[in-house]
């Protein structure tokens, strides 16, 4: 399916060097902030309180945040579970105040507005929990990676599977980036966003790079820089249809989602935007400049009758 079909090849890669240099500039202030302010990590790696209350009516999640940050916690996750009427919250550890301290708080808090609001339970997580879930995020994220790049190298060839983890990892990393600029809450959702726009990226990816095997099979007289310009060219349409759907449903999440869903949907708003500037502009031009040809995708057939062959010969 094709919205449009651009009869002449964009010469992607004439300006490539140009938004490789804005891309590493990018990817270098990225990786400054991450080190510099470091990511708001969420009560799910940092440890903190959990609560849950009941309502005898479904419960206002706006008025319950908005009663919440009142108290001064910092950043508070409030969501429905079960049912409408039933509220988890979530609260930052806090030095010097025990989590008998904040529940306490918290549902005197809750009673002033609605007399009815019961407490159903209140459990502290601690930083071993934090660490262990900050431990096995990290291990995925390199399973991930690390499968990503086998199925690349077997699937085409092993320039394709350094380009596309580098592009990957790119994307990865200005989302962190982002994160720690604005110190935007990071959860295990956000976390999921990031590992889902892994998948998302190599996808496209993996369309672009088969398509430039396709046309070093088809067009003979094409040098390289011809044949990944209209591969790019080529998937144009397929991409706008394909990214702009997704976005609209991310887009969707993001403005009516929301504060559960907020950061997810952000995350991956920044990953599909990346991604679609890295499969381009960052994996093919990192194959093109490692030297993929046609030669490392299409292996010559060695015909019966080869001539330098001692062992070719008439047949009787």
């Amino acid at each position: 399916m094709e919205l449009f079909k651009i009869r002449k090849d964009i010469p992607f890669m004439r300006h490539a060097l140009v938004l490789n240099a804005i891309s590493f500039i990018t990817f270098a202030l990225a990786v400054f902030f991450l080190f510099s302010r470091g990511l708001h990590l969420s009560v799910e790696f940092t440890g903190g309180t959990l609560m849950e209350v009941s309502y005898s009516q479904p419960a206002d999640l706006q008025k319950v945040r908005g009663t919440v940050a009142t108290l001064g916690f910092g950043e508070v996750q409030v969501q429905n579970f079960g049912s409408a009427r039933d509220v988890m919250i979530r609260l930052p550890a806090q030095k010097g105040v025990s989590s008998a301290q904040q529940s306490e708080k918290v549902l005197s808090a809750l009673k002033a507005n609605d007399p009815d609001v019961t407490l159903r339970r209140t459990e502290f997580v601690g930083p071993q929990v934090g660490d262990e879930l900050a431990e096995d995020g990290l291990k995925a994220l390199a399973f991930v990676v690390i499968g990503i790049m086998i199925y690349l190298a077997i699937r085409f060839e092993w320039k394709f599977a350094v380009s596309a983890i580098i592009a990957n990892l790119h994307d990865v990393v200005i989302i962190l980036g982002f994160f720690a600029f604005f110190q935007w809450e990071f959860s295990l959702a956000v976390l999921a966003a990031v590992l889902a726009v892994l998948g998302y990226s190599v996808n496209e990816s993996v369309v672009i790079f088969d398509r430039i095997r396709e046309n070093f099979r088809r067009y003979r007289k094409m040098n390289t820089v011809e044949v990944i310009d209209n591969a790019i060219t080529s998937t144009i349409s397929r991409t706008i249809i394909t990214h702009g759907s997704t976005q609209i449903m991310v887009l969707s999440m993001l403005l009516f989602g929301g504060e559960t869903l907020h950061y997810f949907a952000m995350a991956l708003t920044i990953g599909i935007c990346f991604g679609i500037y890295s499969s381009v502009f960052v994996a093919a031009a990192i194959a093109m400049w490692l030297g993929i040809q046609r030669e490392d995708l299409i292996k010559p057939i060695k015909k019966d009758n080869d001539p330098t062959d001692e062992n070719s010969g008439a047949v009787v």
